[in-house]
């Protein structure tokens, strides 16, 4: 991933979140992982990976301009009670791990 701009982020207090849209540019190389996008994400926020959620990821056609949405919880906890569990399976290390080598 060469750059990561946070394109709009909203906080959602009733669901202890914030909602945040990602724009990812990366020349030459395949849409980032759920994983890569995760420890950006925590890095760029100084949170926990354990609180961030990818939610979708989506590239454009022919490009290498890829759209991430993301929810970023106060704690890992909240984050259980309100994801979908696909959600959260697909953010496990182990889906993650699958993810990368299919």
């Amino acid at each position: 991933m060469e750059a990561v701009k946070l394109e709009e982020m909203k906080e959602n207090k009733l669901l202890g979140r914030k909602e945040v849209l990602l724009r990812i540019d990366h020349l030459g190389k395949g849409t980032p992982t759920r994983k890569e996008v995760r420890e950006k994400v925590a890095e760029m926020l100084k949170t926990s990976i354990e609180n961030v959620y990818v939610i979708s990821i989506r590239t454009e056609y022919g490009s290498f301009v890829s759209w991430a949405r993301v929810h970023i919880y106060e704690t890992p906890q909240k984050a259980l009670e309100i994801e979908p569990e696909y959600i959260i399976k697909r953010n496990s290390p182990e889906d993650e791990e699958k993810e990368g080598g299919e």
